[in-house]
């Protein structure tokens, strides 16, 4: 899919981190491999430290949490709200959706429009695409699109290959029609037959969970999971990213009407440092361009991503600035995608910190 989005732009943004800060350097005695061997990835993957939700924690709570933060601080008004769209892999139930929940515990009134997406890597992406199809039949009135996951409970903590890259994180991202704003290149693809290359085996419908699927097992590696826990093929990915990603970019910087040296910033989906740098360097993206600092402060956010990158890189200069900005994400289902917008001169572009 490619089109262009007209009339439409980001507001504001906040961040909600959950308060447990989780170092690498204290979970090097959870894996099955010599420490020495485990330290030489802290500084190719960029591994220093993670945050992780309390147990009991969900998506909705931080969703909520966010949301009362921006009503407290006259950031937004109820009645200007027109729509929840919540992207997460981690909803509190299969039923009711989270965007109901948040919908409920906000008391936000009944024509309000609620829709969950579910949806990982790309979920900026796909939420912001959505967010701006909504705004076309909803006038003055706002979209808040939540993206959250709460993804370290379901990766096993034995897991030197998926464990480190957990991070748990919402934003809360309100967006709004602006005849003034200008036009957005939008393009996403997908390949559900790679599907397997970022995967939970059990859980849903096909394969629920029993005894049987939460037995921990050494995966030959020497990492140790079940079928509970969530998986990523670390090289599959990274051949995806250097390949289909990498020509994606390439094309759309030949074909369409920006050049890379007409982008101020490169915020892009954060899997890990390592995989950053070898894309930039494919596609001749200068570093100072792009920011490659999120898993080694915060772990990999899924969804929420492009906008914790935004928020903790450029937050104060964006409020009163304005920059033409590549977003690019990329990761499970497989799905890929870019967007070219103009961010800035935001109400708010805030990281909070809460004790969920």
């Amino acid at each position: 899919m490619k089109t262009i989005f007209q009339g439409k732009r980001i507001a504001s943004i906040l961040g909600i981190l959950p308060e447990t800060v989780a170092n690498f350097d204290d979970e090097v005695g959870n894996y099955a491999f010599p420490p020495s061997q485990t330290m030489r990835l802290k500084r190719l993957m960029g591994f220093k430290q993670h945050r992780l939700a309390k147990e009991n924690s969900t998506v909705s709570d931080f969703g909520v949490y966010g949301l009362q933060y921006m009503l407290k601080n006259n950031w937004i008004r109820k009645e200007e709200i027109g729509a929840v769209v919540v992207v997460t892999l981690c909803p509190d139930f299969f039923v009711p959706q989270v965007s109901n929940i948040i919908q409920g515990e906000l008391k936000l009134t009944k024509d309000v429009i609620c829709l969950d997406v579910a949806q990982g890597c790309c979920g900026f992406l796909v939420g912001l695409m959505q967010s701006f199809m909504l705004l076309e039949h909803l006038g003055n009135k706002k979209v808040v699109l939540v993206n959250g996951d709460v993804l370290s409970h379901k990766i096993s903590k034995r897991d030197r290959n998926d464990f480190p890259l957990a991070g748990d994180a919402t934003t809360v991202t309100i967006i709004e029609n602006d005849p003034n704003a200008k036009a957005i290149y939008y393009e996403m693809n997908m390949d559900g037959s790679r599907a397997d290359a970022l995967k939970i085996p059990a859980g849903g419908f096909r394969m629920p969970s029993s005894d049987a699927t939460a037995e921990m097992k050494d995966c030959g590696s020497g990492n140790f999971r079940s079928l509970n826990h969530m998986h990523m093929d670390g090289s599959g990915i990274f051949n995806f990213v250097q390949t289909d990603v990498a020509d994606m970019l390439q094309a759309a910087f030949e074909n369409g009407s920006k050049n890379i040296d007409d982008i101020d910033y490169f915020f892009f989906h954060q899997p890990n440092k390592f995989i950053l740098q070898k894309l930039a360097e494919k596609v001749g993206i200068p570093p100072e361009k792009m920011f490659m600092n999120l898993v080694e402060n915060f772990g990999n956010p899924s969804g929420a991503s492009i906008p914790m990158t935004i928020i903790f890189n450029r937050a104060e200069e964006l409020k009163t600035t304005q920059k033409n900005c590549c977003l690019a994400a990329f990761g499970s289902g497989l799905a890929w995608g870019l967007m070219f917008m103009d961010i800035g001169n935001l109400a708010f572009c805030e990281m909070i910190e809460s004790n969920l």
